[in-house]
């Protein structure tokens, strides 16, 4: 399961091959979300999993050369804290590539991406090989390979819808009946009276439906007396 100590009797071999591996598994994984344009690429990527093994190197170094000091002394050794450290600094780094706009989050997959591939780094620089290359196949295939299946799980979409339009007479009623013939759900309700503008602004969050039909309700809606503006995304 570990790599040996040397390669061809020497550390320094072993400690390039480490490196060289989890820079390639970093690499690999970083040039998919390259392709996608997000924000943490192949750069990003490859540092963190080289990064990540380059700690675990020197975690090991520290065990090596001072593991056999006695118990009983000053010093106290603990090589996992290294780990530790790791994982919340990838903590970090994966909260800035997080970006949210309005209720659409989008970065979680290139966070996770991000967390995935220093703990392939760690494996790698702890010499657990067949750990490290598990870890890539698994991240390439849900990166690659489940992105293709999405298409084919049906799943709710989410439209917000806003409304403005005058307070008398009021259309509320006609905009539930609405959507109650497109069978669709109001997850979310909200409104602004302004009784000076005698106008009346609605938001709704709509769900439980399988495609975007904010340009149909549109066309409906424009059609209600006293609708004044719609905006829908």
């Amino acid at each position: 399961m570990f790599f040996d100590s040397t390669l061809f009797g020497s550390y320094e071999l072993m400690i390039f091959l480490k490196i060289l591996l989890a820079t390639l598994a970093g690499g690999i994984i970083g040039l998919e979300r390259e392709k996608h344009g997000r924000p943490a690429g192949l750069r990003t990527h490859l540092l963190v999993s080289a990064g990540s093994c380059l700690m675990m190197i020197i975690s090991e170094a520290f065990f090596l050369k001072y593991g056999d000091l006695p118990g009983t002394g000053v010093l106290r050794l603990d090589p996992g804290r290294a780990a530790a450290q790791i994982i919340t600094g990838i903590g970090f780094l994966g909260a800035g590539v997080i970006i949210k706009e309005g209720f659409i989050v989008r970065g979680l997959t290139t966070a996770a991406c991000l967390w995935m591939v220093a703990g392939i780094g760690m494996a790698f620089g702890m010499g657990m090989i067949s750990a490290g290359l598990i870890g890539t196949a698994v991240a390439l295939f849900s990166l690659i390979a489940l992105k293709k299946l999405e298409p084919m799980i049906k799943k709710d979409r989410y439209l917000h819808l806003k409304v403005t339009a005058t307070a008398e007479p009021d259309i509320y009623p006609q905009l539930e009946d609405l959507f109650a013939d497109y069978k669709l759900r109001l997850s979310n309700i909200e409104t602004d009276l302004n009784i000076k503008e005698n106008t009346v602004v609605y938001r709704f969050v709509i769900s439980q439906h399988q495609e975007r039909i904010g340009r149909n309700l549109i066309r409906v809606i424009t059609a209600i007396e006293g609708v004044q503006k719609i905006h829908f995304k």
